[in-house]
């Protein structure tokens, strides 16, 4: 069995303070950590730092590597500024990833979502995908705080924007 949860963004924030400002941001809510992790890759293709310090900030005590920001460097290759962006309600390759808004991200958590202590794997629904992509958080006992873990499913490939693809 599974359950679905939305969780709305008013806006993308642009810095890791902004973010933190926002209504709605949560380090004790897994989904929060979660849509604000697709909001944070949406600042990539205009300030590549931006988007390290939020998900910095996502992460918490274990930072971003320098292998992870060229994982993240290698996804937004080739002008795939709208992969992110697939993760908003709304947003499809017809439309070449235009989100409705506010920013709605679709989150799934599924039976065995918590089968593991401390972590919690949720599932991310794409416009431009078949299957919703996983994202793990690690909890913090100590603060009841969950942390972005293994995210790098947000980042797979997706289907081309219709404006991008030449068979469309």
């Amino acid at each position: 069995m599974s359950a679905t949860k939305q969780v709305t963004l008013s806006a993308l924030p642009l810095t890791a303070e902004q973010m933190k400002a926002m209504p709605g941001f949560s380090l004790t809510d897994p989904y929060a950590v979660v849509a604000y992790a697709v909001a944070a890759l949406c600042a990539y293709p205009k300030d590549k730092e931006a988007c390290y310090a939020m998900l910095d900030v996502l992460k918490g005590p274990a930072p971003l590597s320098p292998m992870d920001k060229q994982f993240i460097r290698d996804r937004f290759m080739d002008g795939k500024d709208y992969l992110p962006f697939s993760y908003f309600a709304g947003a499809t390759p017809d439309n070449n990833y235009a989100p409705a808004q506010p920013y709605t991200v679709n989150l799934i958590e599924q039976s065995n979502s918590r089968d593991q202590e401390n972590l919690i794997t949720l599932y991310a629904v794409s416009g431009g995908a078949d299957s919703p992509r996983p994202v793990t958080l690690r909890g913090k006992p100590s603060t009841g705080e969950w942390f972005l873990w293994s995210y790098e499913g947000l980042l797979a490939g997706i289907r081309t924007p219709k404006a991008s693809d030449p068979w469309a």
